[in-house]
């Protein structure tokens, strides 16, 4: 019995999520409860729970993590310059007499705004707020409508520079360090968030690419579904001056993502570096555009702040239950469930993934990435798999499971800012085709690694 405690440890933490119950008083809170049991009745040594003011303390002083509120305040203080709402504007008069044309706006709209904010639910809200009315009044079919947004909105997992991204390269760098010190190699190899940035590249063009694809065919097959959203024949002069307007919107985004973005990469700055670039500059942009003012810099201050505690204070609580967890064992209990299941390292990988699909239904990605992935990560990476093929995988597969009813995040976000004609039942059907492109997706870079591999390695061989 006492060899279970771990499994029933992270099983009452899911049922008392699922109840409701704040996710970091949770995770602390039943450790805690889990531990005093362990520690009456001799199943656990108290001594574990010594480790946690230096855990504590590098959390504090961790350098990676201080992007997290960088990006934060780059993504709140271009959702509060409204550059979407402009972008979306000009763009569908721009390609509004193109079968189809507005939704491809969307979905670039989308991928630009996940390359800004990074935060899954601010997009979907965000562009279902502005779109999806657009959408439906020029005739758009409902459920092809709530599918373009929830699946443009769900790119921030995927499309760096992504929080997503952040925090997972940070979680799959301890692991691989500790998959590699378990096997006996005393000089580890790292990998870092600009690794995931580079790998997360190629296969989120690839996911937004094969979204356009969908909507184009969509467009021939099912042409009421996707109309044009103007008949009206616009002059040279009036197309010339629509075009400047567009790119006077899109470059200056696109300008700051590409300084962010590109700097990492080329090993110019750090991702914190890069991520404070980002908000000096989104800063500026918002001042440039006219939407900056010490009352919008205090309300983003404030989104920033709360969202960074919740981030930080998700941490503290999973650092809590991850050394509870490992002081009854169960860092052995997993790797020994991992490595007894049928089919080797094909069958603990599958295992894995269904796991955090499932666990995604009820669990956010930060509380997976925070709680799932050190108990798992270092029994995949010691049996051999790429930590980078294995961080975007992850990564995709949340983003599947944010999508999928009946419990996908991204639908509760929808659901909530929809308009009445739009049911629940269009946006669960309007989804369904974009998973069937997301799990296309996941077979084509479990099927071909380098899609995710080659980028980084490129970039980092020198």
């Amino acid at each position: 019995m006492a060899d279970l405690i771990p499994l029933l440890l992270f099983l009452a933490v899911c049922l008392f999520l699922m109840g409701g119950y704040p996710v970091a008083f949770t995770l602390a809170g039943t450790s805690l409860g889990f531990a005093f049991i362990g520690q009456m009745t001799g199943s656990f040594d108290a001594a574990f729970l010594g480790a946690l003011p230096n855990r504590l303390y590098g959390i504090m002083t961790n350098i990676t993590l201080i992007a997290v509120p960088l990006f934060v305040f780059m993504g709140v203080m271009l959702e509060r310059s409204r550059i979407a709402e402009d972008l979306l504007g000009t763009m569908a008069t721009l390609f509004g007499r193109i079968r189809g044309g507005l939704g491809y706006s969307v979905i670039i709209i989308g991928m630009l705004l996940a390359a800004s904010t990074g935060i899954v639910g601010a997009t979907v809200v965000t562009m279902g707020l502005l779109s999806l009315p657009t959408m439906l009044r020029h005739g758009y079919d409902p459920r092809i409508a709530s599918g373009i947004v929830c699946s443009s909105g769900t790119l921030g997992q995927i499309i760096p520079p992504s929080i997503v991204l952040v925090l997972l390269g940070d979680v799959l760098s301890s692991a691989y360090q500790q998959a590699q010190l378990d096997m006996g190699i005393y000089s580890p190899k790292t990998v870092s968030v600009g690794d995931l940035f580079a790998g997360a590249l190629l296969p989120g063009l690839l996911l937004v690419a094969l979204y356009l694809l969908y909507l184009a065919y969509i467009a021939n097959t099912r042409r009421e579904a996707l109309p044009t959203t103007t008949d009206v024949p616009v002059a040279p002069s009036d197309e010339q001056a629509l075009v400047v307007r567009v790119l006077r919107g899109l470059l200056p985004p696109l300008l700051l993502i590409v300084a962010v973005l590109g700097s990492i990469l080329a090993g110019i700055a750090t991702p914190t570096e890069a991520a404070s670039v980002g908000a000096i500059g989104a800063m500026l942009l918002a001042i440039a555009r006219g939407h900056f003012n010490m009352t919008i810099l205090g309300e983003v201050t404030l989104s920033t702040t709360r969202i960074t505690c919740m981030v930080f204070l998700i941490l503290i609580g999973a650092s809590v239950f991850s050394l509870v967890f490992r002081g009854f064992g169960g860092d052995e209990l997993v790797e020994g469930l991992l490595t007894d299941l049928p089919g080797g390292r094909l069958g603990a990988m599958l295992a894995v993934m269904l796991l955090m699909f499932l666990l995604g239904f009820v669990l956010d990605f930060i509380e997976i990435t925070f709680v799932v992935v050190p108990i798992v990560g270092p029994v995949l990476l010691a049996m051999g798999y790429d930590p980078v093929w294995l961080g975007i995988m992850i990564a995709l597969n949340l983003q599947t499971s944010f999508l999928t009813p009946p419990f996908g995040f991204a639908l509760f976000y929808l659901r909530g800012v929809a308009p009445a004609e739009v049911s629940t039942r269009h946006i669960y059907q309007g989804v369904m085709p974009f998973i069937g492109l997301q799990l296309l997706l996941l077979l084509i870079l479990a099927l071909w690694p380098q899609l995710a591999t080659w980028l980084p390695g490129l970039i980092y061989s020198s």
